[in-house]
């Protein structure tokens, strides 16, 4: 019964993308012996029983009495052959998610991780921590800006003894700097009801909602051909268009894109990249071969990696993939990327994820393992 609970709480939040995109976001149930958690990098708005990885409780418990190795690349390796070591038999097929240990440790039977723009207008913005504390009071533990994994689930677990220390209780509702909202229930309407709460909460504390009316999914003509030609070209892909009132605004110059130009959360990084290029042009109608492949290459000299979304300046943007849907997804992480940005303003404006963690991000396999499987 239960599984069949975790499987509805799943596709409810996952078929609804103000809280999670693609394969972001990780569910999961718990009993004294087994952990039940998402597959890396499945759709939550397609689970299903088989979705879900049964894991081992006591060798995941096994693994807080592990040291693991400073370096961040090979104790990330470490971990994950823990990980796989700690799947019951049959499960060998399938990869947990990344946060399976942060799941495991919180002390309820169900727990919903997802990544709603408005939270995260929050948790992505200068006065993040301080408007959590006024709003949610101690009744939620904010934990900083951290690398997912086995490095985030320690300091959530660090925050949760401390937290029980001082109320005599774990918390249910934990929010993470440049990432999203962890909440945790022993009941599906458990769930629900939290969510509801920071729901309300937050829509009276939001000044300003993004406006995406006038949408337009076709460049004007004197420049479509031209230039997706050439985004073709460059990036070996396939190419999406996206403008509407508010995009409008953020490309009306390099200022005016500033609080959209660099990434917010691991998600924004995995499917819409790190890094946007903005393409500056007095006029997008008259558009420049040479001049764009300029900048490109100036980009990937200075990124080290092409975009996977460029901005055009006046005109609106284009997302890049190997894929329609890669190109697509592209642009709808960036999508929210803006409504991130405008929720921030409510808040003090955007704070990026460091250029450290972001760099942690693109060269991490396991982003680039969930990436691969969303993909498909």
């Amino acid at each position: 019964m239960s599984i069949e609970a975790l499987v509805e709480i799943s596709r409810y939040y996952g078929s609804n993308n103000d809280y999670v995109i693609a394969g972001g976001g990780n569910t999961s149930f718990k009993d004294e012996e087994t952990l039940y958690i998402k597959g890396s990098g499945t759709a939550l708005a397609d689970a299903a029983a088989g979705t879900f990885v049964r894991m081992d409780r006591k060798a995941l418990a096994g693994m807080w009495e592990k040291t693991y190795p400073k370096d961040s690349g090979e104790r990330e390796k470490v971990v994950l052959a823990d990980l796989m070591a700690a799947r019951k038999a049959g499960e060998e097929q399938k990869r947990p998610s990344v946060e399976t240990m942060l799941h495991d440790l919180l002390p309820y039977d169900f727990v919903v991780h997802t990544h709603p723009a408005m939270v995260n207008g929050l948790t992505c913005s200068q006065q993040g921590e301080a408007a959590m504390k006024e709003v949610f009071a101690d009744k939620a533990i904010w934990i900083p800006s951290t690398n997912p994994g086995y490095i985030l689930s320690l300091k959530v677990k660090k925050a949760q003894e401390d937290y029980k220390a001082a109320h005599g209780v774990s918390a249910s509702l934990i929010f993470l700097q440049n990432h999203g909202v962890f909440v945790g229930a022993d009941s599906t309407e458990g769930i629900k009801n939290i969510y509801q709460d920071i729901t309300k909460k937050f829509e009276a504390k939001i000044k300003r909602r993004p406006d995406f009316s006038a949408e337009n999914r076709t460049a004007p003509a004197a420049v479509s051909a031209a230039l997706a030609t050439v985004l073709v070209e460059l990036s070996g892909g396939k190419v999406a268009f996206l403008c509407n009132r508010e995009i409008s605004g953020f490309v009306k110059d390099r200022v005016a894109f500033y609080p959209v130009s660099s990434a917010f959360t691991p998600d924004h990084i995995v499917y819409a990249g790190s890094d946007p290029l903005f393409y500056e042009t007095q006029n997008a109608e008259e558009f420049q071969k040479t001049q764009f492949q300029k900048a490109w290459e100036a980009h990937i000299e200075r990124t080290r990696m092409p975009p996977k979304i460029v901005a055009v300046q006046g005109l609106g943007i284009f997302g890049l993939g190997t894929t329609e849907k890669a190109a697509n997804l592209a642009i709808e992480l960036f999508t929210d990327a803006v409504k991130v940005a405008v929720f921030s303003q409510s808040f003090g404006g955007p704070r990026f994820m460091s250029r450290d963690q972001i760099d942690f991000i693109n060269g991490w396999e396991v982003e680039a393992f969930r990436s691969k499987v969303s993909m498909k």
